[in-house]
C-alpha cells in the first residue's frame, strides 16, 4: 500500500485487520484519526525546495505541521490516543512505558548499543532516531518523470507532457512546486468535511482568518499509492480532487463552514476546466515509482508477528 492505506480516515488501536478490510472491535470507545495517513515514501525529502537550504531539523510534518523533522514525527503516532497509545496509558508516560518494553528485549539492548554507541542507548530520543533512519531509506527519485528530467525525452508521451505544460498552465505549479511537488506550506482549500468525524476538522488554527482550515500541502509524488485523498481522504480518486479544484475555479463552496473569501490567494488565481483534467492526470502518472523498498523481515526481536497483532 505505498506506506500509506487505503482508507480515508485511519483506525488505530482496539481494531483488526489491514487497510481496507480493517474495524473496530467491539465493543469500543476509540475514535476515527481524524485525518488521512500520508505515505512514508520520501518524507526524508520533507520540506525540500529548489534554491533553498534543507534542513532536516525545520523539516515539516503532518497535515498541520505540528512538529518539526522525522525524528519528532515518529513519536507522535505512538502518543496519540487514537493512533496507538489507546487508553491503559496517559500521553506523558506512554514513551517510557515503549522505551522500558524494548529494554527487556536483549537484541533491542544489543542494536541499539551498536547503533549509538553510548549507555542507556534504549531511550526516547533514539526511539526517534532509530525510526527516522529507517523511513530515510524509503525514497523514490526514479519516476518517470525524473527521468525525463534528466534528458531521457522518451521516458513520457506527448500526451503526458502536454499534461505537464497544463498542470503549470491552469495554476496548480502554484503549490504543487519543487523536487517533491510540494510548497510545504499551509493553504485553505474549503475540502468538505469527512462524515464520519463528530467535530470539524480547523486544521492549522493560527492561518489567516477565523477558524482557518488551513493543511499542508501534500507531495504529488505516488499518487498511485495513496488513495484516497486530501487531508480527510474525501476525494477517492484523482478525477475527484480535480474536480474540486474546478469547481474552486468556478466560484463552487463544497464546504459550507469555509467562507470563500478564506480561501487562499493561489487557490483563487486557479483556472481549471473540465477538459483539462484527463491530461493533467495522465503527467501526474509520471510521477509514481514502484522502485522502494518492500522486503519483509522474517522476524523482529520482539517475537511478535512480523508486521504486528493485525488479526
Amino acid at each position: 500500500m505505498g506506506y500509506a492505506e487505503f482508507l480515508d480516515i485511519s483506525i488505530g488501536t482496539n481494531a483488526a485487520g489491514l487497510g481496507s478490510k480493517r474495524k473496530f472491535n467491539e465493543p469500543n470507545n476509540i475514535p476515527f484519526v481524524k485525518r488521512n495517513a500520508q505515505t512514508i515514501l520520501n518524507t526524508a525529502y520533507n520540506g525540500l525546495q529548489s534554491h533553498k537550504d534543507y534542513v532536516p531539523e525545520n523539516a515539516t510534518m503532518f497535515w498541520d505541521d505540528r512538529v518539526k523533522s522525522l525524528e519528532k514525527q515518529a513519536l507522535e503516532p505512538i502518543k496519540a490516543l487514537e493512533e496507538m497509545r489507546g487508553l491503559d496509558f496517559t500521553e506523558e508516560e506512554i514513551l517510557n512505558v515503549v522505551v522500558e518494553r524494548l529494554r527487556n528485549i536483549p537484541e533491542y539492548q544489543i542494536l541499539f548499543k551498536n547503533a549509538f554507541d553510548e549507555s542507556n542507548a534504549v531511550n526516547i530520543e533514539n526511539l526517534g532516531k532509530a525510526i527516522a533512519a529507517f523511513e530515510r531509506t524509503l525514497v523514490t527519485p526514479n519516476s518517470r518523470f525524473d527521468k525525463f528530467i534528466q534528458g531521457d525525452r522518451e521516458a513520457i508521451s506527448i500526451g503526458e507532457r502536454d499534461g505537464f505544460e497544463l498542470f503549470k498552465k491552469v495554476g496548480c505549479i502554484n503549490c504543487h512546486n519543487g523536487p517533491m511537488f510540494s510548497d510545504f506550506k499551509m493553504h485553505v482549500l474549503g475540502v468538505p468535511e469527512n462524515s464520519k468525524l463528530s467535530k470539524i476538522d480547523f486544521g492549522v488554527a493560527d492561518v489567516g482568518a477565523k477558524d482557518s482550515f488551513a493543511f499542508r500541502t501534500p507531495t504529488l509524488r505516488n499518487l498511485r499509492f495513496t488513495a484516497p485523498y486530501m487531508h480527510n481522504g474525501n476525494f477517492v480518486s484523482l478525477r475527484r480532487v480535480l474536480e474540486f479544484y474546478e469547481d474552486i475555479s468556478n466560484n463552487v463552496v463544497r464546504n459550507p463552514n469555509v467562507d470563500p473569501t478564506q480561501f487562499d490567494p493561489l487557490v483563487r488565481e486557479l483556472r481549471l476546466s473540465i477538459k483539462e483534467i484527463a491530461p493533467i492526470i495522465s503527467f501526474l502518472n509520471t510521477l509514481n515509482d514502484t522502485e522502494f523498498d518492500k522486503s519483509i523481515p522474517e522476524n523482529v526481536p520482539s517475537g511478535l508477528p512480523v508486521g504486528g497483532l493485525i488479526n
